[in-house]
């Protein structure tokens, strides 16, 4: 057989896939090679945990008996894939990206592992993360076991978090596509930086099970992929109800975008001033490009605006509070202490300060919230605004100096909070570049609206090039 080829660290799901059957190389061939590339590679960006060769091998060896006796089992059959170190595999190392917990072994692997393991996917690491997923929150990008998760793109900017090793990898090539898991802004966050596709499922799509838990009310778990595509395929295989999950939706997904409503009789929601004064200057001709392709699809624009909720206190008072509350035994035995970020260790125990009027008004507004998005989808199917309104800091940079939730002029761009209360999906998609750094818009829509979500996504990377770029030192 012939050997692995440069192009293929950065190929789709469906490339890899097709070469797989054809028998351009064997399973084993390419996860030898991604795992070599992961070990080489991955170091340099502070991206893995825990690499998972001789496991990915065997898996591999069992993938290329099926294909040789013609045994089919989807898209994912064969390619590799990484996973955020806060989903459990079973009889190995789950750190949280935290050093409290640096030798924590589970016996039980994530569900969510489980089901691509059953379409014949091929885990090959354990990914970096901030650590506890940054809870309730953290200054400096140094909050990991693993050290400041380094931008493929320029190290010395931050990949962004909480699920920084999942972005790396997918954007260095280092792995086909990755799991990672938001609360708020962990998955749209590092896509937009690293300049990936990010897709945050709908609340209670995914199973959490396995997965460490920040907020029982906010967590997700989510791919991050190469393109809209791609998510789409994963979310195929990973969603789906689960009594092991006691907040899982209880519904399936299919990936069926064709079926989605017509582009032409989309209503797209945005705010003009998201897409020059309140981004970064050096960003504005990459987004009015972004909002013009948007336009192209044939999508009905139309000037909205989010209804008027504190969405930063809100949503910082319930991580604070579910989460210093999963920690509690943590915060309890001083090994809170042990933690990298100090306002992370000082938030972890302040938040269990709060009084419970407190949490119990913030989830009062949460109810309100969602009824205000309800209102507003009545209007609109989706919604269009920036994923981050700057490209990544550099890593020395304190980041609760950098604000994320303003709204001038009544628009979206305290989109992530507020989507994350209200439970939605999001789509984040490179839309250009900025100082040489990746930029992207989201896309938001009511729940279970996936499919139309990637349709549009689709859409936009059929008419552009930004999610095919990947940083030129990493061509091989």
């Amino acid at each position: 057989m012939a050997s692995v080829p440069d192009d293929i660290f950065f190929a789709s799901i469906t490339e890899i896939n097709q070469a797989l059957q054809k028998k351009e190389f064997s399973a084993v061939e390419l996860a030898r090679a991604f795992t070599e590339r992961l070990e080489r590679l991955g170091p340099q960006y502070n991206a893995v945990a825990l690499s998972l060769r001789k496991e990915a091998l065997k898996a591999a060896k069992d993938v290329d008996g099926d294909l040789k006796r013609d045994r089919l089992r989807g898209p994912l059959q064969g390619v590799p894939y990484g996973a955020k170190d806060l989903l459990s595999f079973a009889k190995h190392p789950t750190t949280w990206g935290a050093k409290p917990y640096a030798s924590q072994v589970f016996d039980y692997t994530a569900t969510a592992l489980k089901k691509i393991d059953k379409s014949g996917g091929i885990l090959t690491a354990k990914l970096a993360m901030v650590e506890l997923a940054g809870g309730p929150s953290y200054r400096y990008a140094s909050a990991s076991l693993t050290g400041p998760g380094l931008n493929p793109w320029d190290t010395t900017r931050w990949s962004g978090g909480s699920s920084s090793g999942s972005a790396i990898a997918v954007a260095a090539g280092l792995v086909t596509y990755a799991l990672g898991s938001e609360t708020s802004g962990s998955i749209l966050t590092p896509s937009s930086f690293c300049g990936v596709t990010g897709l945050r499922p709908t609340y209670g799509l995914v199973s959490r099970y396995g997965a460490m838990a920040l907020s029982w009310t906010l967590d997700k778990i989510g791919p991050i992929c190469r393109s809209a595509e791609d998510c789409g395929l994963v979310l195929h295989e990973i969603a789906g109800g689960d009594h092991d999950d006691p907040m899982s939706a209880g519904k399936s997904f299919y990936y069926v975008p064709e079926y989605a409503n017509a582009l032409n009789q989309t209503r797209v929601g945005f705010a003009p001033a998201d897409f020059s004064e309140a981004v970064d200057q050096a960003a504005r001709p990459d987004f009015a490009k972004a909002l013009e392709t948007i336009r192209s699809t044939g999508v009905q624009l139309s000037e909205t605006k989010l209804p008027d909720f504190p969405y930063g206190a809100v949503i910082s008072t319930i991580i604070s509070v579910e989460g210093s509350s999963i920690f509690e035994p943590l915060v309890q035995s001083g090994q809170v202490d042990q933690l990298a970020d100090e306002k992370q260790i000082a938030g972890l125990k302040a938040g269990l300060e709060i009084p419970a009027k407190d949490y119990l008004k913030a989830m009062r507004i949460r109810r309100l919230i969602q009824d205000g998005f309800h209102d507003l989808f009545e209007n609109v199917d989706v919604l269009l605004a920036p994923s981050r309104l700057a490209p990544a800091p550099k890593i020395s940079e304190p980041l609760d100096r950098r604000s994320t939730t303003a709204a001038p002029g009544g628009g979206l761009t305290a989109l992530i909070p507020a989507g994350n209360l209200a439970g939605l999906p999001a789509l984040s998609l490179p839309c250009g570049f900025a100082d040489g750094m990746p930029m992207a818009i989201q896309l938001v829509g009511p729940p279970f609206s996936e499919n139309r979500l990637l349709a549009l996504g689709r859409a936009f990377q059929d008419r552009t090039n930004w999610h095919k770029r990947h940083p030129p030192s990493l061509s091989s």
